[in-house]
C-alpha cells in the first residue's frame, strides 16, 4: 500500500518562485523587473573616421566637421563632408562619408564588395584594431594624404548599455547570435558585444550582410546566446 507524500504550501510557493526566477533570469525570456530591450538593427554603410590632423590636410587647417544628421548612438553623427578612397591601380570609391566627432586614429570601414572594387583584401577587424591592415589614398577638397593603414571590414557587432548586457547575460567582448525573420530568414553568428554606459541597444552589420538577409524588410530580429 503506497503512502502519499503531502507537500506543504510553503514548499509549493518556493517551487513556483524558483521556476519564475529561472524564467526571468538574464538571457532568459524576460526580467522580473519588467525590463524589455528595444533592439534596433542598422546597416553600417561605408564610412570613415578621421583624426583632426587628417581633416586639416583634406579640408584645410582648422576645419571642423559639420553635422548632417545625428546617428542612433548619440555620441556620433554623420557629417556633411566626404572623401574619395583610392586603392591600387587607381580604383576609386568617391563620396565616402566621414563620421564625427574626430577620433585619435583614422580608419575606413568598407564592405567585402567594396574591397573587391578597390582591389584590396580587407581584413575583418574590430573598430580601432588597425595594426597590420592595408592603407589607401584619401582625397579631399583641399588636399590628399596616404593613409598607411586603417582599411577594414568592420566585424559585425552589437552596441549595448549595462542593463541590456544584464538582460542577455553577457559582458563586453562576449558573442551573441542574431536571427532575422522575414522573406529571407537568416541567422548571423558571432556578433561581438560592445558595452558602454552611454550606448543604446543597436546591431551593426555591413551592406553585404544586410543584403543577404534582406534586413530592410525583416519582420523581426532577435538576439540570443550561442
Amino acid at each position: 500500500m503506497s503512502t502519499a507524500t503531502l507537500v506543504s504550501r510553503d514548499q509549493v510557493e518556493n517551487l513556483v518562485r524558483s521556476i519564475l526566477q529561472k524564467q526571468f533570469s538574464p538571457g532568459g525570456n524576460g526580467k522580473a523587473d519588467g525590463y524589455r530591450p528595444n533592439l534596433v538593427a542598422n546597416i553600417s554603410a561605408r564610412h570613415c573616421h578621421l583624426t583632426q590632423a587628417d581633416v586639416d590636410v583634406l579640408f584645410g587647417p582648422g576645419y571642423q566637421l559639420t553635422a548632417l544628421k545625428s546617428l542612433y548612438q548619440a555620441t556620433d553623427f554623420a557629417s556633411n563632408e566626404t572623401v574619395a578612397v583610392v586603392g591600387p591601380r587607381q580604383r576609386m570609391i568617391p563620396g565616402v562619408r566621414i563620421l564625427g566627432p574626430c577620433r585619435n586614429f583614422s580608419q575606413v570601414e568598407l564592405s567585402f564588395t567594396d574591397g573587391i572594387s578597390l582591389g584590396i583584401d580587407l581584413p575583418v577587424r574590430l573598430s580601432g584594431d588597425i595594426e597590420g591592415t592595408p592603407g589607401c589614398l584619401l582625397i579631399g577638397p583641399k588636399g590628399s594624404l596616404v593613409l598607411p593603414k586603417g582599411l577594414i571590414r568592420a566585424e559585425r557587432h552589437v552596441h549595448m548599455g549595462p542593463k541590456d548586457a544584464e538582460y542577455y547575460g553577457v559582458k563586453h567582448l562576449d558573442r551573441l547570435n542574431m536571427r532575422i525573420h522575414g522573406s529571407c530568414p537568416t541567422v548571423l553568428e558571432g556578433l561581438l558585444v560592445r558595452v558602454h554606459k552611454d550606448w543604446k541597444l543597436e546591431v551593426h552589420i555591413d551592406t553585404d550582410e544586410a543584403n543577404c538577409c534582406d534586413l530592410p524588410h525583416a519582420s523581426k530580429v532577435e538576439l540570443f546566446r550561442p
